[in-house]
């Protein structure tokens, strides 16, 4: 009999989740799954490391609730686990604010805590807590771990991790914190693997939410999310970086109210804005409107603009990594990104960027150009598992 651990990571729209055999050295995947919550009838997918499906079952809309759709999984999951022992479920949480900083095991008063984050994070909290109340109220007895996006970039320090606001909002936890930090981490992992020279290494997660990290020797040091995941690049449906003068306009002369103004930050800006076509950059590229070449432009200036801010706090630059559902998957924005940096020394290999290798700068770069496939359930379960270790 072996020791299993569940991860559960909510999305805006679905639940990834992954079974893992925590026994060996190194956490191994039995399965793998998906709650999908956008199609008319909800269903779990379940497949096994390579992608056969395992299981699958839909509800008709409007049928259960989210209780009852983790009971599925874990229906399932029981069966499947055929003698080993479930012992924990380990959850991606966005925001842990300044005073989580490393895996917690949550309890009452935990959930409260991070219940309080929520102004912080307002549409990624709440979806990162609902699983967590859905297994208390499934499974009480068992440890629930919560894994902190924020933590991976609590090695920041000022000037990057400081605003330029009276110190006394610093003193009260109104700082840059980052965000991306589970991915970031897994992929700071596989650089020291693959390239373990590049000691100064930007990462690029770009997926409809998208972030820079500037990795010195594997540690994080600067990020271009600030206090909120709503700063920085531009992202699927979010404006990033902007003007706050242009929120008190909003506010004081369209007389938007801060509940109107958040909903057109979050779920209406971005590429979804700027194109007035879609969030989606694969739709994006796919369209002959001018609209939609606008909104790509603004997205790779950024992303190009920002790496350029974190090279310069890291002193120089040895490695760019695309990863995320955007980094791992369009040739085009990493060629589109790489062309706006060629002033760096970055050139790409046009066959290998296109013919998805790992390894994508031309022989002429001055800087190695990767493709690393994230994985923020293998940061997760790594960290519950030497929790777990450590309790023992």
């Amino acid at each position: 009999m072996s020791d299993a651990v569940l991860v559960l990571n909510a999305g805006s729209s679905s639940i990834k989740f992954g079974l893992f055999d925590v026994g060996p050295a190194e956490p191994e995947l039995k399965c793998k799954g998906l709650l999908d919550e956008q199609e008319k009838a909800p269903r779990v997918l379940v497949t096994d490391a390579s992608g056969k499906e395992l299981f699958e079952k839909r509800r008709p809309s409007g049928e259960g609730t989210h209780a009852d759709l983790f009971t599925d999984i874990l229906a399932w999951i029981e069966d499947h686990l055929a003698g080993d022992k479930l012992v924990a479920v380990g959850h991606r949480v966005v925001h842990g604010g300044p005073d989580f900083s490393r895996p917690t095991v949550i309890d009452a008063q935990t959930l409260a805590a991070l219940d309080a984050l929520t102004p912080l994070a307002p549409l990624h909290q709440p979806r990162c807590l609902m699983p967590v109340r859905a297994m208390r109220s499934l499974r009480p007895e068992l440890m629930q771990i919560a894994c902190f996006d924020t933590a991976f970039h609590h090695t920041m320090a000022p000037p990057a991790s400081r605003f330029a606001i009276p110190r006394k909002f610093e003193d009260r936890g109104i700082r840059r914190y980052g965000f991306h930090g589970l991915s970031f981490e897994y992929v700071a992992d596989r650089i020291a693997q693959l390239a373990p020279k590049r000691n100064r290494t930007v990462v690029a997660h770009l997926g409809n939410g998208a972030s820079l990290c500037a990795l010195r020797d594997g540690v994080s040091v600067d990020t271009t999310m600030g206090l909120t995941p709503l700063d920085g690049l531009v992202m699927g449906t979010r404006c990033g970086a902007v003007d706050p003068g242009v929120l008190l306009y909003l506010l004081q002369q369209e007389k938007m109210s801060a509940d109107e103004v958040q909903h057109l930050l979050y779920e209406k800006s971005g590429l979804l804005g700027v194109s007035g076509i879609s969030a989606d950059m694969r739709a994006l590229l796919a369209s002959r409107e001018p609209a939609a070449r606008e909104a790509i432009d603004l997205f790779t200036f950024r992303v190009a603009a920002e790496v350029a801010v974190m090279a310069n706090t890291l002193a120089g630059l040895d490695g760019l990594v695309f990863t995320g559902g955007i980094g791992e998957h369009s040739a085009e924005i990493r060629h589109l990104i790489c062309d706006r940096l060629a002033w760096l020394g970055i050139r790409l290999d046009a066959n290998a960027n296109a013919g998805r290798h790992q390894h994508i700068a031309a022989a002429d770069s001055s800087v190695d150009v990767l493709v690393i496939p994230t994985s923020e359930e293998t940061s997760i379960v790594r960290h519950c598992r030497r929790f777990l270790v450590s309790c023992t």
